[in-house]
């Protein structure tokens, strides 16, 4: 029990031994004193939350932010002593924050919870009590015996133990792993693959042993079998310690540029705050050094008063100060950054500009804590093979004894000829096509004659002459017109680049096959066969062992011809690095294939321009030997492009990090190949911890994506053929790389715009609200008087001045869309945090003082001594004053952001002059009424006494067109003599409009 809770709550890690035992179908010892080991189930867990901690762990979340746990400290002290103010003015707003936040993020993660359902729920078939029983995946434990079917993933690392090959073997794709579509040859122990009914599985006896953190001999999670009707494995990782998930790291939340410079902001205000209540509590005890103002005759003090501490009653002073200046810490700025985040990820999925026809998939946001961020990003690193590419291999061309043939209208004819048969000859030609990934001919003729796809076979035309699919040449039923028989087949990899078979023929000898032959003799057949087998059922260095294998044979080729396959790029992937790089982001491609193929692609793609000097760090043996390489490229990376591969890029990690990051930053384009899923996370990573600590996104479409997906502060999955582990852990997804460009460009720009000017105006409007509270303490000997009704210090940032902010957020556009996609350069007007520098946030906060100090005086003087205001002869009181300072203050902050809108849409109409006619209309209400409920009706028809006075109008026009009139000349001052390109994009936009 005590671990269940445990596991709920999150803090049972998994098991995280070096080595495991594994007994077959959990048929454990039943002497001695063995102590079964603890593995992690077979659930895969992509969430945050559980529904035992999600209270405990978002309320720990969220007071981590500064603004939300200094507001629970001063809602504390407004319990805990007398303050000039009711807990209800900072309570309200902190419960209204804390739950909204927590109904947002609990939103977002059952989202990944329902996704993670999909994938623990899957029917899986496991041998269990003599028969074969369906259970959901999440209920696979590490021993049992668990049968896949034809065309079903993997639900676990599993240890083949049989198939429906009497060989025992078994054809697995790892596409949803590592992108590679070619197919994977599995090969189960000669003891085991006589195993195929449940009756004989249930009787075997084994054990696994594993002395490395993942053994090779397994078939990986989320791989799928193809070919094959069934397939047999002991489940031996389960979980999150699959291989697949390994390659995540641990989940943290992902914090953007805008929240860190908010947190920032926010403690410069605190620091504010605090000086205010400092000076004001020391300017108290200097007033009151004087008796007449220490214990005048209208407020005697009590004995209890008189005889406290001077100690603790300084300090009761300054936290009732605090908590009377408390407003100027912007707790509602959270409440309505979320609010922004959630409404506005809606739009991305509305964008029918990121909508793919031809799978039907639309934007998908599975954070929306970081759409601003989106238009910060100053590195992408990519990967090539689905990303880049279609991941499709598409048979153009090919060679044959010498003759070139090339593929004319659906065709393949010889070069130079259009005619599928000039002679009317019949050619000795058969073709093995593997579908997935190349061709492979035997012939000894040069004629080729076209072929065409049907369902899974390949039919030559005019010759009638069947071609088989590579599934059923593995079936072990293929013969080359009755008289080849398979033997072997030497599986593709990436270093060989290549795949062949063995084929006995009618007479006995032996061949391999790939687009060259080599003849074997029955004895040295037996020498390879032994070869084969010994590599393929090595417990150790198995990998190293068959490609000694695979070279011992394919050696002393004879050539026959030569296969041309393409990979084509995805549409629109060379004008949208084009588009990225003008936008001056760069682009970093990551890929795990050979240097040639990554570099072909960089090339054909615009990575790499024509003319560009690639440099290259490749093939690096020594530290020594690449520190001298790394500074000799240090002094050549201008406008260059680099080119390193992973065993260098091991080396150049180990002991010359910054020299490597110094020369990767300065080249105009870095191409990393031969990388592993956690080499491309560590490169990321040094990135963005450099001293620069650039913004980075990082795009990708297998499971071995997403490590670096998850560890750059943007990651995106692409939608492609290879599984959605990408998509699942990502913070967006997208159907195509081409969808980038307006993902970043547009949305991006629109994100950044729109919430870095909601978070200065956040800071700009609680400084008008507060500061007139702190210089009407000059006018009240420190007494610690409110200027303004509680009411109203509630609901400011609550309702008076909420929605104009929220529905510019959301709909604010500086340039149109078409604008920001044709002209990429207008992304580095907002790049590097640009609109929440250091400047601007003191000229927002400048301009709030400014403006606070026109509320406050300009009534001041329009109410000073002697000054009849009221049709009776009767002077404005108290509440009056203050009602109008309030009045100014809301008519001036909304009309300030009216200022700084662009984009005119009704809801912004409607928000703004309601939010103004709400304010008066309230105003009314409340002050009309007698309330039972309130203990002082001190707003009693306050402000009817206040709309009744000429002068009081008057005074609200004046001080408000005093505020905003500077602005105003300063706008157009700046527009005419100074313009950024984004204002010269709007007027060229306007031109353009008025033209038309």
């Amino acid at each position: 029990m005590l671990r269940w809770i445990r596991q709920q709550l999150g803090f049972d890690p998994p098991h995280q031994s070096e080595t495991r035992t594994v007994y077959v179908a959990n048929r454990f010892p039943q002497h001695g004193h063995y102590i079964p080991q603890r593995f992690a189930d077979n659930r895969i867990i992509s969430s945050k939350y559980t529904i035992w901690n999600f209270v405990p762990k978002n309320l720990f979340e969220q007071f981590r932010r500064i603004a939300n746990f200094y507001f629970l400290i001063i809602f504390l002290v407004q319990v805990i002593i007398h303050t000039p103010t009711s807990p209800v003015t900072s309570g309200l707003p902190l419960f209204f924050v804390i739950t909204v936040t927590a109904i947002k993020q609990g939103y977002e993660d059952w989202l990944r919870h329902k996704a993670d359902n999909e994938v623990n729920g899957a029917p899986v078939f496991v041998v269990r009590s003599g028969s074969l029983v369906q259970t959901r995946s999440k209920n696979i434990r590490v021993g049992d015996i668990v049968r896949v079917a034809k065309d079903e993933t993997f639900p676990a690392d599993l240890v083949l133990l049989s198939s429906d090959r009497a060989d025992g073997t078994c054809h697995i794709t790892t596409a949803s792993l590592d992108g590679e579509t070619n197919l994977k040859t599995h090969y189960s122990v000669a003891e085991t693959s006589v195993c195929q009914s449940v009756s004989q599985l249930e009787a075997l006896q084994a054990v696994v042993e594993s002395s490395v953190k993942i053994n090779y001999l397994c078939i990986e999670q989320a791989a799928c079998l193809t070919s094959y009707c069934f397939a047999v494995g002991v489940a031996v990782y389960t979980g999150m310690e699959s291989k697949m998930a390994l390659n995540y790291k641990c989940k943290s939340q992902k914090r953007s540029a805008v929240e860190k410079s908010m947190n920032t902001f926010l403690l410069i205000y605190l620091g504010i705050l605090l000086s205010e209540a400092v000076l004001s509590t020391i300017l108290k005890y200097a007033w009151q050094a004087e008796d007449k103002w220490d214990e005048p005759f209208y407020n005697q003090k009590t004995d209890q008063e008189r005889n406290s501490s001077p100690i603790l009653k300084f300090i009761s002073d300054f936290l009732a100060f605090l908590v009377l200046y408390n407003f100027i810490i912007p707790i509602s700025l959270y409440v309505t950054v979320e609010m922004q985040k959630f409404l506005g990820s809606f739009f991305i999925g509305w964008d029918l500009d990121l909508y793919h026809e031809e799978s039907d998939q639309k934007a998908q946001v599975n954070t929306s804590d970081l759409n601003e961020e989106l238009g910060q990003v100053e590195y992408v690193f990519t990967d090539k093979t689905g990303t880049l590419t279609e991941n499709e291999m598409q048979f153009r061309e090919c060679s044959i004894s010498g003759t070139k043939y090339r593929e004319v209208n659906g065709k393949l004819v010889p070069e130079g000829m259009t005619d599928d048969s000039p002679d009317g000859s019949t050619p000795h030609l058969v073709i093995l096509l593997d579908a997935l990934h190349d061709c492979f001919l035997l012939s000894d003729t040069k004629y080729f004659h076209c072929c065409h796809k049907e369902d899974t076979q390949i039919v030559l035309k005019q010759f009638n002459l069947r071609m088989f699919s590579y599934s059923e040449i593995n079936k072990g039923v293929f013969k080359l017109f009755c008289r080849y028989k398979l033997l072997h087949v030497l599986e593709f990899d990436a270093d060989r680049r290549r795949m062949s078979v063995i084929l006995q023929t009618p007479s006995g000898r032996l061949r391999t096959l790939v687009v060259a032959c080599r003849h074997f003799s029955p004895e040295e057949y037996i020498d390879v066969d032994r070869r084969l087998n010994a590599a393929r059922t090595a417990l150790q260095q198995r990998e190293e062992r068959l490609q000694e294998a695979f070279s011992y044979i394919e050696r002393d080729l004879q050539l026959l011809g030569a296969t041309g396959v393409e990979d084509k790029l995805q549409d629109k992937v060379q004008e949208t690095i084009e588009a990225l790089r003008l936008a001056g982001i760069k682009v970093w491609v990551l890929t795990g294939d050979k240097h040639e193929t990554a570099v072909s692609v960089s090339l054909s793609c615009g990575h790499f321009h024509r003319t560009m000097n690639i440099l290259e760090l490749l093939q690096q043996r020594s530290d020594n030997e690449c520190a001298e390489q790394l500074r000799r490229l240090e002094d050549h990376v201008i406008q260059h492009g680099l080119v390193v591969d992973g065993a260098s890029l091991s080396l150049a990690l180990r002991e010359h990090e910054k020299l490597f990051m110094e020369v990767c930053k300065n080249c105009s384009a870095v191409l990393c190949c031969r990388m592993a899923p956690l080499q491309k996370a560590k490169v990321v990573r040094l990135l963005k911890t450099s001293p620069e600590k650039p913004i980075t996104l990082a795009i990708g479409d297998g499971a071995n994506d997403v490590s670096m997906i998850q560890e750059a502060h943007v990651g995106i999955g692409i939608m492609g053929k290879e599984g959605r582990q990408a998509v699942r852990n990502s913070d967006y997804a997208i159907a195509r790389f081409k969808f980038l460009a307006k993902l970043l460009l547009v949305h991006g720009h629109f994100y950044y715009i729109r919430i870095a000017t909601l978070v200065q105006y956040f800071f700009y409007k609680n400084v008008c609200f507060i500061t007139p509270q702190f210089l009407y303490q000059f006018f009240c000997l420190f007494s610690q008087q409110t200027l303004y009704d509680s009411v109203y210090l509630t609901l400011y940032n609550i309702c008076f001045t909420s929605l104009p902010i929220l529905v510019y957020s959301l709909f604010e556009q500086l340039v149109h869309p078409h604008v920001l996609q044709s002209k990429p350069g207008l992304y580095r007007d907002i790049s590097k945090n640009a609109m929440l520098s250091f400047r601007t946030f003191l000229y927002w906060t400048l301009l709030g003082f400014c403006h606070a100090f026109v509320f406050f005086f300009g009534s001041y003087i329009l109410m000073g001594e002697d000054t009849t205001l009221m049709g009776n002869g009767q002077m404005f009181g108290n509440w009056t004053f203050g009602t109008l300072v309030f009045t100014v203050m809301v008519i001036t902050v909304t009309l300030k952001l009216a200022l700084e809108t662009h984009f005119w849409t009704w809801m912004n109409h409607f928000v703004t002059w309601g939010s103004i006619a709400f304010y008066f209309i309230f105003s009314l209400f409340y002050g009309g009424i007698i309330w039972p409920f309130l203990h002082t009706q001190d707003m009693y028809f306050v402000f009817v006494q206040l709309l009744s006075s000429g002068s009081a109008w008057f005074a609200i026009i004046i001080i408000v067109i005093t505020c905003l009139f500077p602005d105003v000349v300063k706008k157009v001052f700046y527009r005419h003599l100074h313009p950024t390109s984004t204002q010269k994009s709007q007027v060229k936009r306007a031109q353009d409009t008025e033209e038309l």
